[in-house]
């Protein structure tokens, strides 16, 4: 037991295979930076307080600083024998500087040191997130603004419903986006509290400077309460599922793009570098990159799912089921950045069919509404109006042609208060212009929407 920094109270060696369940340095090395400069701070704390001496405060930082610059070179390995990587910085410190090392663990213990990490970590994967979020959503204000005017067949229950443009329909995910964009920035404002000195549960008897340490680390407050500072991850669980609403938008557009760029729409065409073939059939051209997306979805909302079934039956303070927390954000923070890297760059090199989008938007008798609406401003009740238009439209049907082609005749059997001005009225282009309402679909309206988009990502 003599490698173990919690030796002492124990006479028998922990099992092998015990010792590897119990280990988490295999997930959780990745964290070694956040360690150092959190021990770092520690000891800068120490000092100032007068608990340990300004010449071990600065062996200490000489020694951290030392091993940071070593693991970040890749000329130090990470000891996977020993149990997490707090012990492995301290292991390596100590055989360095000897008992100076020894007294950095002083007035904290694993539980607040782990704590801390892992705000740290989270903080910084919440900012890189947040960027590639605010890179795509500016990608896809750049194609809404290629494609502003574009018309296409609008959806409900994935039928034709009405016409609106390209570029609408892309900014309702650049909306969404926006969003997500602003939740991260909710959770990174309660991952702002640094849990350092809360200790093992308890705080401690030692006359800290809990906010000196804090302000060093770049916090702007400290956990009020050290049970709730070492037992909750509440921090974690909001940012997953931040995480897990915007994976739930990617996944959204992404059966989009798999419809659209299939050979039923053929509303776009992906670039080859963000689709694969088959392995037997020559002619397929597969949009992968987006059904991955749209698969690992799944993966980040099982992270989050993973972390709130394990903290819900836990007591306070500290329980090692809480270990479990890093594999699930970590996966689920490496999910996100990489659907996030791919997605920018697919929808950038992606082009649009305007033809085709505008043969679609023929079909389907998507002006219907428009023409009740027309019929409405010359007097007759909505209600009416509707079942007139039905009435056409299954005229049409048997007829096999759209509304456009029936002659000014053929309307008047079914309404003598129809003229030659309802030819303008659904005329798909006359359709879209006149959606005028704030938020709607005509291409002015369009424009405000990138304008607006674009200056809240620039604040």
């Amino acid at each position: 037991m003599a490698d173990k920094m919690w030796a002492g109270r124990f006479k028998a060696a922990l099992d092998k295979e015990a010792d590897d369940f119990n280990s988490s340095i295999h997930f959780d090395s990745r964290m070694w930076r956040e360690d150092i400069t959190g021990s770092i701070a520690h000891a800068k704390m120490l000092s100032k307080c007068g608990i340990i001496s300004d010449a071990d405060r600065d062996a200490i930082i000489a020694g951290l600083e030392a091993i940071y610059a070593e693991l970040e070179a890749g000329t130090m390995a990470i000891d996977t024998d020993c149990e997490d990587i707090h012990m492995f910085v301290e292991k390596v410190l100590t055989e360095r500087i000897g008992d100076a090392g020894k007294r950095l663990h002083t007035a904290r213990s694993r539980n607040d040191q782990v704590a801390l990490d892992l705000r740290m970590y989270m903080r910084t994967a919440a900012a890189e997130v947040r960027e590639l979020a605010t890179a795509l959503c500016r990608t896809l204000t750049d194609k809404a603004e290629e494609y502003r005017d574009t018309i296409m067949p609008g959806y409900t229950h994935l039928q034709r419903a009405q016409p609106i443009t390209f570029g609408h329909h892309l900014m309702a995910y650049a909306m969404m986006l926006l969003r997500d964009i602003g939740r991260i920035k909710d959770a990174e404002a309660r991952l702002d509290a640094s849990p350092i000195g809360c200790c093992a549960l308890a705080g401690t008897t030692y006359a800290t400077d809990r906010r000196f340490e804090a302000e060093l680390l770049g916090f702007s407050e400290i956990c009020m309460n050290s049970l709730d500072g070492v037992s909750d991850r509440d921090f974690a669980l909001e940012l997953m599922s931040a995480f897990s609403v915007m994976m739930m938008h990617l996944s959204r557009l992404s059966e989009e793009i798999i419809l659209w760029s299939s050979w039923e729409f053929g509303f776009v065409e992906l670039s080859d570098s963000f689709t694969t073939g088959s392995s037997i059939m020559p002619q397929k051209k597969n949009s992968d990159i987006a059904e991955l997306v749209r698969g690992k979805t799944g993966r980040v909302y099982g992270d989050l799912m993973s972390l709130l079934t394990a903290m819900k039956g836990l007591p306070l303070a500290y329980n090692k089921d809480m270990q479990e927390d890093k594999e699930a954000i970590f996966d689920a923070t490496d999910t996100v950045k990489k659907c996030l890297s791919v997605f920018a760059p697919m929808i950038e090199t992606m082009k649009a069919k305007p033809e085709a989008m505008a043969r679609a938007a023929k079909r389907g008798f998507i002006n219907a509404t428009d023409l009740a609406d027309y019929m409405v401003g010359k007097g007759i009740p909505f209600r009416t109006a509707y079942k007139i238009t039905g009435e056409l439209v299954a005229y049409c049907i048997d007829k096999d042609c759209v509304l456009e082609d029936l002659t000014i005749d053929e309307f008047r059997k079914f309404s003598d208060t129809l003229d030659e001005g309802l030819y303008e009225a659904i005329d798909l282009r006359a359709c879209v212009d006149r959606r005028q309402s704030e938020g709607g679909t005509a291409p002015v309206c369009v424009d405000a929407q990138i304008e607006w988009v674009r200056a809240k990502l620039a604040q």
